[in-house]
């Protein structure tokens, strides 16, 4: 059973930087594409980054040129820097794993910005 555990959301202000990690267990590490999708209330959940094992990247444009996506094969991590955050970032941010086609959800962790 694949286990994802997210780590590093908070309330920040308006500029400021965030960094979110999300730990898998019960599965191969390296192996499937690992992302952040994110809610805002009232909203649908949408691709915030993705990466593949090999290190191709999908990143939204909303948040391009502000958020990078990395990844720690050996450990099965993957991260989210934020910066330059806007209030419009507001969610509760998932960290997803796509196995062979099935996808994995973190319970989510709250990103709040505001001053």
């Amino acid at each position: 059973q694949v286990q994802l555990v997210e780590s590093g959301g908070g309330l920040v202000q308006p500029g400021g930087s965030l960094r979110l990690s999300c730990a898998a267990s019960g599965s191969i590490a390296g192996i499937g594409i690992m992302g952040w999708y994110r809610q805002a209330p009232g909203k649908q959940r949408e691709l915030v980054a993705t990466s593949t094992s090999g290190g191709a990247i999908n990143i939204a444009d909303s948040v391009k040129g502000r958020f990078t996506i990395s990844r720690d094969n050996a450990k099965n991590t993957v991260y989210l820097q934020m910066n330059s955050l806007k209030p419009e970032d507001t969610a509760v941010y998932y960290c997803n794993k796509n196995l062979y086609g099935v996808n994995y959800w973190g319970k989510g962790t709250l990103v709040t910005v505001s001053s």
